[in-house]
């Protein structure tokens, strides 16, 4: 028997979004699609009957796949089918995850996984807050214990208006694209990209956005009421209250002594190891009954409750003041070979990033359910083990990694030139060389320092920095430039990317309800200030782009041919241009507006493929003068080619100051010969004069002297016909790309 869905509705900003459940994947905790136009998404919440005792953590996994049958696609891999998520699915995923992860039980065990499908994607409304939303309400209907709902918005800022859910062709024109998750009292996650906004304009859309998703917490809370289920008691491992106590009074004094002295911190893990080992053997010769996972739980217990309560009386755990950053220092080039490098250096965290420059059709090409088809700027992030003191094996880049990517990507954006004034692809590689908080941030610093050591004409300079906030009850501390211990310890990580003059990235989860509109004012505030202190850091080392590209970077030259000549300079199957590129170690790439690209290292190489490229594909000019060869002869007169692919007759009554008679007594197939265009008719055929060279005519005296009276008044460039013997231009465009191949530089 075919059952019954349910749906259920509400207007958000302006726009209608519809959840129904009850129809699919019955056997789910919990299972709801999501819509908003045709674009939607369905997301299945399930959790283990068992709790894992193995593991310190909740073992929550949250999972987004794209289905290209959603936009009416067939994966572009080999295989045809979806592999490796998209870095958009990645990113996707990560999204929804933020916000739940910290609503559910403390102490929860339970493998709890979350898998998201997109049913159908328009192209107009993005499905990235629609998952969040999702995955909220399989949550809310199901019996998995869990503190929600979560509603999600997307804000837009479109001709100094806020816009809610702003569909892909608006967010081209928006100057902020904020992504806000909250509860109906707080917001828990902020995800932005924006053009240098500043930071009044950010607080107001936060307000904004969140006022905005209420209507999603009041539609969840009515599916809870009609069609949910009962909550099942889980089970929580926790430290007895007892115990936390006892290691509370045990670690305190000489943990504080740990905190007082100025130690690195691996100095200070070890330290913090040691008293771990030595509290654990005491208690557990004491009471057989405890654990040692129970006695770890109450350590860590014990550790944030010294350590806020320490931040609160103004005791950070490196003796710095709240609004102090680490020591700072950069470098630029760093390689020698690499097109830029920079060197950023905070405190023990240090992050190089390396640049390189390519050609447009280098740009990467996006085979992901959005409108964009490819992207010439790229960030990518590495965080390998040594950076933490750690040995793991290198498995690719994890979740988290590309997360700091695609954040420090969105950070730089607003400044990257657009491609009219620097035709380039541009990729950055961030190596996290040692991390004690803030990579990600420092990431945007060094990536900075890179694009300024290449030569790269950024709008303006963007330095990041991490906040953190220590809150209990009406006591807060806003913390800048946080470490590790003060990110796993605190109340909230606020990180802000910007220019001196506004943000372009902002990245904030929040731990706790009751953050107010004012302490994120403050905390944007003081991330501002610490910003313009990074900036200067930076811009000591250097104050400006380089005003010319690195030695080692590649050239681009510029040309501009005819659009109906762009197949003779492909060539047959592109034999053409991959000849030039091979003579001339340069590449080469073509457009379809007739815009010619020289990528080459050497100046001289980038002439010579320039000279090769306007020789394949100048026109002739009435009036000039040029050195061609005889491809035919007829009785009449002879073919003489004066530009690849484009000849002209030269009438035996103009190869000669004296009368010819016969074609063969003056020049045969394979002469050179110099001769001027006298004539262009407007089907494109050129007239030519051997004797106005030798004479030394005007055009106008060859023409008033040819035999043959032009038929119609002279003009300056043939039309689009193709000259006989020269080659037409590719038939499709498949063929055209073939031909504009990449080679060594």
């Amino acid at each position: 028997m075919k059952p019954e869905g349910r749906q259920f509705s509400t207007t958000v900003g302006t726009r209608t979004i519809t959840f129904e459940t009850g129809k699919l994947a019955g056997q789910a905790n919990g299972a709801v699609t999501v819509q908003l136009g045709d674009t939607m998404i369905f997301a299945a919440a399930t959790m283990s009957k068992t709790a894992r005792a193995d593991v310190d953590f909740f073992p929550l996994s949250v999972e987004y796949e794209e289905r290209m049958y959603a936009g009416g696609r067939i994966p572009g891999s080999f295989f045809r089918r979806e592999g490796k998520p998209s870095t958009e699915a990645i990113l996707t995923a990560r999204l929804a995850d933020r916000p739940i992860r910290p609503l559910f039980p403390k102490g929860m065990r339970n493998e709890v996984q979350i898998i998201m499908y997109s049913l159908s994607v328009d192209n107009e409304n993005p499905i990235d807050i629609l998952a969040i939303n999702a995955a909220s309400a399989a949550l809310m209907i199901s019996d998995i214990p869990w503190n929600g709902p979560v509603g999600a918005v997307r804000v837009g800022l479109l001709d100094g208006e806020f816009v809610i859910n702003p569909t892909f062709q608006e967010l081209e024109r928006s100057t902020l694209d904020l992504r806000i998750a909250g509860t109906r009292d707080a917001i828990l996650m902020v995800e932005c990209g924006a053009k240098e906004v500043p930071e009044d304009v950010m607080v107001a859309a936060l307000e904004f956005g969140h006022r905005a998703l209420q209507p999603l917490i009041d539609l969840q809370e009515q599916m809870r009421a009609e069609v949910g289920k009962p909550k099942a008691e889980p089970i929580l491992i926790l430290p007895a209250p007892e115990l936390v106590e006892k290691v509370f009074e045990r670690v305190r004094e000489p943990m504080s002594a740990l905190l007082d002295q100025p130690l690195s911190k691996e100095a200070f893990n070890e330290g913090m190891d040691a008293l771990l080992a030595q509290v654990t053997a005491e208690l557990t010769a004491a009471d057989a009954t405890i654990s040692a996972q129970e006695i770890q739980l109450a350590f860590t217990e014990a550790e944030k409750r010294l350590v806020r309560a320490r931040i609160l009386d103004g005791r950070r755990p490196d003796g710095r003041g709240p609004k102090d950053i680490r020591p700072i220092w950069c470098e630029v080039d760093i390689s020698p070979r690499a097109h830029g490098s920079g060197l950023f250096t905070r405190g023990e965290t240090q992050v190089l990033t390396l640049a390189t420059l390519g050609t447009l059709s280098e740009a990467m090409e996006v085979d992901a359910l959005i409108p964009q088809e490819t992207k010439r700027y790229m960030h990518h992030y590495n965080f390998p083990p040594f950076s933490t003191g750690e040995v793991k094996p290198l498995r690719g880049q994890s979740r988290r990694e590309i997360g700091h990517g695609a954040l420090a990507e969105r950070a730089l954006e607003p400044v990257i030139p657009p491609e009219s004034e620097f035709p380039y692809t541009l990729r950055l590689v961030s190596e996290v060389l040692s991390s004690n908080g803030s990579t990600s941030m420092a990431s945007v610093c060094g990536s900075t320092l890179a694009l300024m050591d290449t030569g790269v004409p950024i709008k303006a300079p963007v330095a990041g920095v991490a906040m953190g906030l220590i809150k209990e009850g009406d006591r807060y501390v806003i913390l800048t430039d946080i470490q590790g211990a003060e990110d796993h310890l605190g109340d909230m990580d606020f990180k802000v990317a910007g220019t001196a003059q506004g943000i372009t990235a902002l990245q904030m989860d929040i731990k706790i309800s009751g953050l107010t509109k004012e302490i994120m004012a403050e905390a944007l505030a003081q991330a501002r200030e610490a910003r313009l202190a990074i900036l200067e850091k930076m811009l000591e080392v250097i104050p400006a782009p380089r005003p010319d590209l690195k030695p080692h970077a590649p050239r681009i030259t510029t040309v501009l041919i005819p659009i109906d000549k762009i197949g003779v300079l492909i060539g047959p199957g592109g034999k053409t241009v991959r000849a030039i590129q091979q003579e001339t170690d340069t590449t080469i790439d073509i457009r379809e507006d007739g815009t010619v690209y020289i990528l080459a290292t050497s100046a001289e190489n980038a002439r010579a493929a320039r000279d090769r490229i306007k020789m394949l594909t100048a026109e002739p000019v009435v009036g000039e003068i040029y050195t061609g060869r005889v491809v035919r002869t007829t009785d009449f007169g002879a073919f003489v080619e004066i530009l690849p692919g484009t000849d002209g007759m030269v009438h035996i009554s103009q190869l000669d100051s004296t009368r010819v008679k016969r074609v063969e007594d003056v020049v045969k197939v394979g002469d050179e010969i110099t001769v001027m265009v006298t004539d262009i008719d407007p089907d494109g055929k050129i007239r030519l004069s051997r004797q106005a060279v030798l004479e030394g005519w005007t055009p106008e005296e060859a023409r008033n002297r040819d035999r043959r009276a032009p038929s119609s008044p002279p003009s300056q460039r043939p039309s689009s016909q193709p000259q006989k013997g020269a080659p037409s231009r590719p038939s499709s465009r498949a063929e055209e790309k073939r031909g504009s191949h990449k080679s060594k530089r």
